[in-house]
């Protein structure tokens, strides 16, 4: 994780200096407080699911002779195993989200240092940049993309 002081602030048109920003947004503390409730029951709920996930994944193995079987279960597994995937990066993007609480650096873009909306940290509470910086990353990965 690298620390926002060394990143400038980029408003509009006009780039001001770096500035440490840690705790200079007041989030307030029933907000920071709900966050930190989603984001704790989401967690367990996914270290909850992902214990029952791989017994289950150990628990299949491919004991028919028959090959559609066999292609089937494989299918199933390697599904199960790529939503595993997801699920354990989100389970790491959790933990980065709550320790940003602890730091008081929740809810602060990474990009400009702005605030990032309350709206959106409801609809994603991992989000680490503002809707704005979000959109242009977007848009540049689609024009570099084509």
């Amino acid at each position: 994780m690298f620390s926002l002081a060394i990143f400038p602030i980029w408003r509009g048109d006009r780039i001001f200096p770096a500035e440490s920003r840690a705790g200079c947004l007041s989030m307030k503390n029933y907000d920071l407080e709900y966050f930190r409730g989603i984001l704790t029951q989401s967690l367990d709920d996914l270290l909850k699911k992902g214990d029952e996930e791989a017994c289950l994944l150990r628990e299949t193995a491919v004991d028919s002779s028959d090959f559609m079987d066999q292609a089937t279960m494989e299918a199933d597994r390697s599904f199960r195993l790529r939503m595993r995937d997801r699920e354990n990066k989100l389970i790491l993007k959790i933990n980065q989200a709550l320790r940003r609480i602890e730091e008081g650096t929740f809810g602060i873009c990474e990009v400009c240092g702005g605030e990032i909306s309350i709206k959106r940290l409801k609809a994603r509470p991992v989000a680490t940049y503002c809707i704005d910086c979000k959109n242009r990353m977007e848009a540049l990965e689609r024009a570099v993309g084509d």
